[in-house]
């Protein structure tokens, strides 16, 4: 065996190590990347530059994949939240709570892909389990009762964790049928039609979904906040 030159020694690369984590950051970045749709078995194992069957060594199958970036972007939301300038719950229970869910929302907004999979997640993560319990807490050292804050969980749903579920997404329409789904819908509910018109917005640094532009997050969240505190206060 010929015994290689300093220059091969200098240019070899170690190979690093395939672990679960990095699996799930590679398959994170395929979907910031490329798209949702992109992220397969496959082209995760292109990603990595491995066979696709070291792949299951991790993860068992595609669903799991899913169920792990959930973890990937709850890890960024942790941290992004814990770094967060806010006021202690004590003093301003719902500046703490507006900051905490804006600052999901910063992550979400760089992971566009991200509220799709956790709508479609049949199962809780514990660490979607483990931001709502911080989201309880501020609630409770806001002078919240277990049910008080049992409730709001309820009316913020997916918005205490940054965006809003869409009651229906015409995104993938092509304009032209949209357009004339909308002249049909006029004709029928012109209430609903002119709604929607009336409500196109050009926001696409702060939009998450069709009705989920950064005005009208904010928008809902300081409303259902403010009707918080006066069930909290009972005035």
């Amino acid at each position: 065996m010929t015994p290689w030159t300093d220059a091969e020694e200098a240019t070899e690369q170690p190979r690093i190590p395939l672990s679960r984590r990095r699996v799930l950051r590679a398959a994170a970045a395929i979907a910031d990347r490329d798209g949702l749709p992109s992220l397969t078995m496959r082209r995760l194992a292109q990603e990595l530059g491995v066979e696709a069957m070291s792949l299951y060594h991790h993860v068992a199958n595609k669903e799991a994949v899913l169920d792990g970036v959930v973890e990937v972007i709850l890890a960024e939301i942790t941290e992004a939240v814990n770094g967060a300038e806010a006021p202690a719950p004590e003093e301003d229970w719902r500046a703490a709570l507006r900051t905490r869910v804006l600052t999901a929302r910063e992550v979400l907004l760089r992971h566009r892909w991200a509220p799709r999979v956790l709508e479609s997640r049949t199962t809780t993560s514990p660490a979607v389990v483990g931001y709502y319990d911080g989201v309880v807490g501020i609630l409770r050292a806001g002078g919240f009762s277990f049910d008080l804050a049992h409730r709001a969980l309820h009316v913020l749903g997916s918005r205490a964790l940054g965006f809003t579920q869409e009651l229906f997404d015409p995104s993938g329409a092509d304009p032209a049928d949209a357009a004339a789904t909308m002249e049909q819908m006029a004709d029928h509910f012109p209430h609903i039609a002119g709604m929607l018109a009336d409500a196109v917005h050009d926001d696409p640094d702060g939009t998450l979904g069709f009705c989920d532009d950064q005005f009208e997050f904010e928008f809902a969240l300081d409303l259902i906040l403010e009707g918080l505190e006066r069930r909290r206060t009972g005035a």
